[in-house]
């Protein structure tokens, strides 16, 4: 009987023959939206029912029915429920959090504190703080680019640079904060504490963004004349309305479980809609019902891979990949190498850093433990590797969201990465980190 405490064993010897379901997801996914030429046109739900079909079916010598108790039990893998738990839990926050009006009341109290001179950096600032705190790229891209639209119409910045520093600021915020995906899903696979990886995270990612912060403030990225616009105070509502981020974001640091953190979100954001009449009690648990399905995909997706992998692992897979990265793999630092590289590839080729993660960080698991990689190095890798190739592929959901938002301008996705400087100079922070920060596996 195949039983929980198998999972840690190595079932089969190595195999290529089992990552077959791994080359026909990219062929599926990646082949046939580059065909078509549109990452929207093939599901990465369907990607994956695929890909795992073919998992099932190869290792004719077991019963059908054993394969699919081997899929179920990797799909119930504790790191796979919790990480399902944050998401389901992280979407009821997001939706309460709209619902109230945080994000705009966020972009608000920026506009009035930020001058117009230094507004393409102050652009990237406030679209980092929004991504912090509501965990997602995606989702602040679409609430800040319109506005800076607005900003390069108005004030005659270069519409490139400004959306580039949206977007660049997204994906800043996103990398660190507790409630994202990636975020999630880099440190369930390793098992490691959300605050020590957003720490880990620090020392490779705020050179970069400072530095980002700096090349924005360059008067060649603004008009020789700015005209600054009047901006209203924001009311003490505004300032009300972004507690539950400030709280998220503060205690989080400090180390609150962070279930019981977005379960405290989402009650204190009730309670401020229900207080300034802003929906009903009836209306806020709509909300919160629809937060949750909103994640239907990221669930159906980390399941899946669960199963997926669990299949490739028990089929020889991972300790094919084991053993022929050791080819190059003479230690800790190689080790890191490898890592980075696994998951950049993964990503380059699903252009979903999220799946890239929850991929990737078995292997990455089994490899940082074999050459003593400190496993809160490990999610951090996974997480910034994930974020900067993320931010580099023109056919990524960040950037085609912007392009989506700026059609008034007619502005495309070669463009704004023109623009969007902070992706590169996150490579080259961990590039950096990789070449001389080795952090080894603490006893």
């Amino acid at each position: 009987m195949y039983t929980a405490n198998s999972e840690a064993k190595p079932w089969r010897e190595s195999s290529f023959k089992a990552l077959i379901p791994f080359v026909v997801f990219v062929i599926f996914y990646f082949g046939f939206s580059v065909l078509t030429r549109d990452f929207s046109k093939i599901p990465m739900t369907v990607a994956f029912i695929i890909s795992s079909a073919t998992a099932l079916i190869l290792n004719h010598k077991e019963k059908l029915a054993k394969k699919i108790e081997i899929f179920a039990l990797g799909m119930g893998n504790k790191d796979i429920m919790i990480m399902c738990l944050v998401f389901i839990l992280a979407g009821a926050f997001t939706a309460s959090a709209q619902a109230v009006g945080g994000v705009d009341a966020a972009v608000k109290i920026a506009e009035y504190f930020i001058p117009a001179k230094f507004m393409v950096s102050g652009i990237f600032v406030v679209s980092a703080l929004i991504s912090l705190a509501i965990g997602t790229s995606c989702g602040t891209i679409a609430a800040i680019v319109p506005i800076a639209v607005a900003l390069s119409q108005n004030l005659g910045f270069n519409p490139a640079v400004v959306i580039g520093a949206a977007v660049g600021g997204a994906m800043f915020g996103d990398n660190l904060s507790l409630i994202s995906d990636t975020t999630i899903a880099s440190t369930r696979t390793q098992n490691v504490e959300m605050r020590d990886k957003m720490i880990a995270n620090l020392k490779i990612v705020i050179l970069p963004a400072l530095t980002c912060i700096f090349l924005y403030m360059l008067p060649v990225f603004s008009a020789v004349s700015i005209k600054a616009p009047v901006v209203l105070a924001p009311q003490i509502s505004s300032y009300i309305k972004v507690l539950p981020y400030i709280l998220l974001l503060i205690a989080g640091i400090f180390g609150v479980n962070v279930m019981f953190l977005l379960l405290a979100g989402i009650i204190l954001n009730t309670i401020i809609g229900l207080h300034y009449n802003l929906f009903s009690i009836w209306e806020a648990f709509s909300y919160i019902g629809d937060g949750t399905t909103s994640m239907a995909n990221t669930l159906i997706v980390a399941l899946l891979a669960g199963g997926l992998l669990c299949m490739v692992r028990y089929n020889g897979g991972i300790n094919y990949i084991i053993k022929k990265t050791q080819c190059f793999i003479k230690g800790t630092k190689t080790c890191e190498f490898g890592i980075v590289f696994l998951v950049g590839v993964i990503n380059l080729f699903t252009a979903n850093n999220t799946v890239a993660i929850i991929t990737a960080g078995p292997i990455a698991r089994e490899l940082s433990q074999k050459y003593l990689v400190d496993p809160r190095r490990t999610a951090s890798l996974l997480d910034t590797t994930s974020c900067c190739v993320q931010g580099v592929i023109p056919y990524g959901a960040q950037i085609l969201i912007a392009t989506s938002l700026a059609a008034s301008i007619s502005i495309s996705s070669f463009s704004i990465m023109k623009g969007l400087y902070y992706p590169v100079l996150m490579g080259m922070g961990l590039l950096f980190s990789l070449v001389l920060g080795v952090n080894k596996k603490q006893k």
